[in-house]
């Protein structure tokens, strides 16, 4: 077993130098490990939770049994399409390494910085979520009132506590994130026996969570439905977090593609499961709406009191587990495009903790860059306290935008490619489509383009403003940084294959690169 191991170790190292690489992350995940950062990324107990008062409002029930499966089946084609490019380019870079071999550098340059745009807004978004939920809990507690104030202190502790964690090691993230997949599963368990056997009054009949026509918003239902529909796609988010550690994954183009695409299948299933029963407890669905936070009310509402507390401490630990795992992703991307010197002072975010073997300033950076676009919002609610949109809608419209916009640009770029000759079936991976490659990635782009308007109408216009802003922004970059510093992932193909193996014997002198491997799944 061990022979074997190590013999998969170097075909993998083999297999990243072929891309212009050294192995400098600690590649000690296995295919579970893999999976499960993105299954916790996408984490049910986070998206769907934190946003419920978001799809009830606009959509009411037959958002949760209709509006729930229809982005389900939708984004487990964009999930496909990324897959299949995961398997063919094995590289911690990902989208944005996609994009350049594809297409040329600037592609590649604009997906990373966009990709980079969605993944601060995910980070912020999911760590939000987290403050949103544990401040009133603890509000009870110490007896203190909640406000927006607090829960920006919550959410600044929240991601510290995640900065430390990444920072300290890949063998602890990897372990947390194991169990958090294992969590997630649990919590569900607990949450669907509890709904269905301790409702007080009962649960409503099954058609009630396919009831549409209601909305307790001041749109004409069809509109209010497209709004709703944030609250599942927001939550099918950051499974490109397979793509991010893949050089940290044992036999990666086979596991990462099956992280990719099994995460969000199982989601979907565990998802829906979920709020079936959630939603299927609801007695008074305009009270529920109206509350200040829906599921809080309606779990206490079902269950009441301590027993309603507990399961709710118990599902805001699970989105504390998708907050770590949301820091990994973020981080490794921000280290492999920093490698390629994409970003003002790249040495820095580039540089490998000696002691840990993880991308240490990265991880930082990722944790302030997170604070300051919540941050940024709690300003400007400060000077405008009548605005109609509440922080986590703005932070996950942002979010959804800016990271499937950056996973339908290799998607594009590769049937582009095809069509011209130069991506072939000879390049592509262990794990592809086949025949139904170019259906699936149309129809995947079609959906991309159709989310990314939807995400931003009123009342989440300010999303697309700051989304606006963001693009100027990166076209100034382009200006002042690009064209004088940036040389692409190509450039690391004219490394030399002799400073690679340099490189990787200096590292393999500070630790044993097989000494942390997890079980295969």
């Amino acid at each position: 077993m061990v022979n074997h191991s190590q013999d998969q170790l170097m075909h993998d190292k083999r297999e990243l130098n072929r891309f212009g690489y050294a192995q400098e992350l600690l590649r000690s995940m296995g295919g579970f490990s893999n999976f499960a950062i993105s299954f916790s990324i996408i984490s049910i107990l986070t998206g769907a939770v934190s946003l419920y008062g978001h799809g009830l409002t606009y959509g009411g029930p037959g958002m949760m049994g209709i509006g729930w499966p229809l982005v389900a089946l939708f984004v487990l084609l964009v999930a496909a399409a990324m897959s299949e490019l995961a398997s063919a380019i094995p590289t911690a870079g990902a989208l944005y390494h996609w994009a350049s071999i594809l297409a040329n550098k600037r592609w590649g340059w604009y997906t990373a910085w966009i990709n980079l745009i969605g993944q601060i807004g995910i980070v912020a978004g999911i760590d939000y979520s987290v403050a949103l939920f544990a401040d009133p809990l603890l509000a009870s507690v110490f007896g203190y009132q909640s406000n927006d104030t607090t829960a920006l202190i919550a959410f600044a502790v929240i991601l510290l506590s995640h900065g430390i964690l990444n920072h300290i090691g890949i063998r602890i993230v990897a372990r947390l994130n194991d169990f958090s997949a294992w969590y997630h599963i649990a919590i569900v368990a607990v949450l669907v026996f509890t709904l269905a056997f301790f409702t007080k009054g009962g649960l409503q009949p099954v058609d009630y969570l396919f009831h549409v026509g209601q909305t307790f918003s001041d749109k004409p239902y069809a509109l209010a439905f497209l709004i709703g529909l944030l609250q599942a796609q927001w939550t099918f988010t950051g499974y490109d977090a397979s793509a991010h550690t893949i050089e940290e994954t044992i036999n990666p183009r086979i596991r990462a593609p099956w992280g990719i695409f099994t995460s969000v299948a199982y989601s979907f299933f565990f998802g829906f499961l979920m709020l079936a029963f959630v939603t299927l407890s609801i007695h008074d669905a305009k009270a529920a709406a109206g509350s200040d936070n829906a599921f809080i009310y309606v779990i206490s509402q079902a269950l009441g009191g301590t027993f309603g507390s507990v399961i709710l401490w118990l599902v805001t630990l699970a989105m504390w587990f998708c907050g770590l795992s949301s820091i990994t992703s973020f981080s490794r991307m921000m280290y492999a495009f920093s490698r390629d010197k994409g970003m003002p002072f790249s040495r820095q975010w580039s540089q490998i903790s000696r002691k840990y073997r993880t991308p240490a300033k990265a991880i930082w950076l990722s944790v302030i860059l997170s604070f300051l676009l919540a941050l940024t919002d709690y300003i400007i609610k400060l000077v405008q306290p009548d605005a109609a949109y509440g922080t986590l809608v703005f932070l996950t419209g942002v979010s959804v935008v800016g990271l499937y916009v950056a996973y339908g640009i290799p998607i594009l770029l590769k049937m582009v490619a095809k069509s011209q000759g130069r991506f072939q079936e000879k390049h592509l991976g262990p794990w592809n489509l086949g025949r139904w490659s170019d259906f699936i990635g149309v129809i995947a782009l079609i959906w991309i383009v159709f989310i990314s308007i939807v995400m931003v109408i009123p009342p989440n216009e300010n999303a697309g403003y700051a989304l606006i802003g963001m693009m100027i922004l990166l076209i100034v970059m382009d200006v002042a940084y690009y064209n004088k510093h940036f040389e692409g992932p190509q450039a690391a193909l004219k490394k030399s294959i002799d400073d690679i193996i340099k490189r990787e014997r200096e590292l393999e002198g500070q630790t044993i690169i097989g000494s942390a491997l997890h079980k295969d799944m």
